[in-house]
């Protein structure tokens, strides 16, 4: 997690606020993850889309999953807050997918 800081005023001449960097998190190997699909319809005018969760790793390794998945199945999505968006119900194939590549999957909600 990030820590803010919250320094409004210091009556120290020379204080400089130190900033935390930011630590990357390493990427697991796909045998050592689970990841969730679902299939999710709120919010979305009534469009369904597949989302994919529990991704264990870098930021671009997850963009390169999300571009990968949409091209296997030729729909569009997207990568926000750690989860894969693709349009339309495709847990099926997806599945199909994640094994092939050695994630493992497990189906979640209805």
């Amino acid at each position: 997690m990030q820590k803010k800081y919250r320094t409004v005023y210091s009556t120290q001449p020379d204080f400089v606020l130190d900033k935390a960097e930011k630590i990357e998190p390493v990427t697991l190997a796909p045998e050592r993850q689970i990841l969730k699909v679902r299939l999710e319809k709120k919010h979305r005018r009534g469009k369904t889309v597949t989302l994919i969760s529990g991704f264990v790793g870098s930021a671009e390794d997850l963009k390169e999953l999300g571009k990968t998945l949409k091209t296997r199945c030729g729909a569009g999505g997207t990568v926000k807050n750690g989860e894969v968006l693709i349009q339309g119900d495709f847990r099926d194939k997806i599945g199909e997918i994640l094994t092939a590549g050695g994630y493992g999957v497990k189906r979640a909600g209805g």
